[in-house]
């Protein structure tokens, strides 16, 4: 992604607005779904939620799939669903994906796997550090807008390269290569230079998604579906030390909800 790729609508004086209002957590705060009541409370349940064959409507049901999957995951018992001959037949025809996945292109965090799900399942759109730009935006409408999906999930990872480089530039002064360099800007107000050394990194990666979620949150096309129920922008992230997923509130103070304990 390039500098010359930064999206024009977030520049807008309308979309500038429209964000202000959702990282001051008034317009948005109610697109994050009250998560003690939304995932299975076992690993049986899970499973037998996230085989049940249907398809999810509502953001509440996406959760609980990808909760179910991700703790399959987790405990290396994936089902890879999904996969047949048949499904693959159908999928050919037409796609009716349950969630929208908006990750890193980190190569250990492949939406798929995390959660367990298969074809026609997910609709993951990946960009370094989650950095969002026009193509990113505009995928993510099309699976909001045009297929329906009701959920939006903005998974970050622990160790993330991206967030990492830009913590260091900041640091440093470094001018990055032209196209890392505008990755580095994206990340750059979300960096906590009130911790130091990883623990800044840390708390910038989860910084830096909670800020992608509000910016998604504040997209007029999605705000619409949001105000009505019909679509949540929820953010998580992924650890890599034990491969679980956990979500991230954007209350404060700020927490977090393992889907898979």
């Amino acid at each position: 992604m390039s500098s010359n790729t930064q999206t024009s609508s977030v520049s807008s004086p309308s979309r500038r607005v429209l964000l202000r209002t959702a990282l001051a957590g008034t317009a948005t705060a109610g697109s994050v779904l009250g998560l003690g009541s939304v995932f299975p409370a076992s690993a049986s349940e899970a499973s037998a939620d996230a085989l049940d064959g249907g398809r999810p409507r509502s953001p509440e049901e996406a959760l609980r799939r990808l909760a179910a999957g991700n703790r399959r995951w987790a405990a290396y018992r994936q089902q890879h669903p999904h996969e047949s001959r048949s499904v693959r037949l159908q999928v050919a025809r037409e796609q009716h994906p349950f969630a929208i996945v908006l990750g890193c292109v980190d190569s250990r965090v492949p939406p798929e796997l995390v959660f367990d799900q298969g074809l026609g399942d997910l609709l993951t759109v990946r960009a370094a550090g989650e950095v969002l730009d026009e193509a990113v935006l505009g995928s993510i409408a099309y699976g909001v807008l045009e297929l329906d999906v009701p959920l939006v999930l903005v998974l970050a990872h622990q160790s993330c390269g991206a967030v990492g480089a830009a913590v260091h530039a900041d640091e440093t002064g470094t001018q990055l290569p032209a196209h890392i360099q505008y990755l580095a800007e994206q990340i750059r107000p979300s960096i906590d230079h009130g911790q130091h050394g990883e623990a800044r990194v840390a708390a910038t990666i989860d910084a830096h998604a909670r800020r992608t979620r509000d910016l998604l949150a504040a997209e007029p096309d999605l705000a619409g579906r949001i105000a009505t129920g019909r679509l949540a922008v929820a953010v998580a992230r992924y650890d890599l030390a034990d491969q679980k997923v956990r979500m991230l509130r954007t209350e404060t103070p700020r927490t977090e909800t393992p889907l898979t304990e």
